[in-house]
């Protein structure tokens, strides 16, 4: 019944989407185009897919390439004058990066250009944000649940239909090391049968290092065969347990919490008081996490997180040349 009520659900939310869709494609609705090249990164299914270390990889890049990159974004769930848990992630990793948050991507990316005089934009989770004119579309599939259950929102995880893949000019499968070659393969020609032309590249999420929020680390190795307490408030938590276990992690407890989530000071003390149950060696989260927990400690526990780095496999030189590309393209 409950199923029966959110497909009921899904399908008037199935045709607003299309609908909109519809006028973008038939050129009734505006688009804007900026001054600067655009790159979008997004996904067809709500959660997580790993956006943000894409986000991060390209940044690099850009930056390896001694352009100004910015990145602009909707600045979801953070509070008045508080920056968003990505920016916040973004900003541990790269230290000075530019980020303008506004739900009105248009005008968060004037800003960037205007007022941070950046060469070349970064649009998170814009995909479905299509005001904004974008030179190139990176869409990121998770290889542990690609399509969103095969429904619209709210009966799955789709934000709209598979056949919208078409827009996409790069699809990065994330994850890729969790699923089997025939599974990948499955994926693969999924996407390739609504976007023939797009780039394949497949993608894992690597454990870089452990980080306290004093800013100190040690290495992945350093708690490898021993027991661990872990949670986090992230889109897909299964993967981030699975990251633990592969680092050789025991993981004795597990906490998810919902994506994005509040860690307020009751939230924080039930937390720890789950943690001191447990005999472990440290406490291990997201960096995403510790971002909102400046703790040296939790439970008694050393508070940990581990930071996780993009790499691309199969297809980065391919997306690597498009990159290239783009920026060779004659001023606007």
């Amino acid at each position: 019944m409950v199923r029966g009520f959110f497909h009921a659900v899904s399908i008037p939310y199935g045709w607003g989407v299309r609908y909109r869709n519809w006028r973008f494609d038939t050129g009734r609705a505006k688009v804007d185009r900026l001054p600067v090249p655009v790159v979008s990164v997004g996904n067809l299914t709500l959660g997580g897919t790993g956006k943000t270390p894409m986000v991060a990889w390209l940044a690099q890049w850009f930056q390896r390439h001694r352009l100004r990159v910015g990145v602009i974004s909707r600045g979801y769930k953070a509070q008045p004058a508080q920056r968003s848990d990505e920016a916040l992630e973004l900003e541990h990793q790269l230290p000075g990066l530019i980020h303008v948050a506004n739900p009105d991507r248009v005008q968060a990316g004037r800003q960037a250009v205007e007022k941070f005089s950046c060469q070349v934009l970064v649009a998170d989770d814009a995909f479905q944000h299509r005001r904004l004119a974008r030179d190139l579309d990176i869409v990121l599939v998770d290889a542990l649940e690609p399509f969103g259950y095969g429904y619209l929102f709210p009966r799955g995880l789709l934000r709209e239909p598979i056949q919208n893949l078409q827009r996409a000019h790069v699809v990065v499968l994330s994850r890729s090391d969790m699923v089997e070659l025939q599974r990948r393969a499955q994926i693969r020609a999924a996407v390739l049968r609504w976007a023939p032309e797009a780039i394949w590249v497949e993608a894992v999420h690597a454990p870089l290092e452990l980080v306290n929020a004093q800013g100190q680390s040690a290495s992945v190795e350093s708690l490898a065969g021993q027991p661990v307490v872990a949670f986090c408030g992230i889109g897909q938590p299964a993967g981030f347990r699975r990251t633990l276990e592969q680092c050789g992690y025991h993981v004795a407890a597990f906490r998810e919490l919902p994506d994005h989530y509040a860690y307020r000071p009751r939230q924080t003390a039930q937390l720890a008081e789950w943690v001191s149950r447990w005999d472990a060696a440290a406490v291990v989260c997201t960096l995403k996490d510790l971002m909102k927990i400046p703790y040296a400690q939790l439970g008694g526990r050393p508070l940990l997180a581990l930071r996780i780095g993009l790499q691309l496999l199969e297809g980065c030189s391919a997306l690597e040349n498009l990159l290239s590309r783009l920026l060779s393209q004659p001023e606007r």
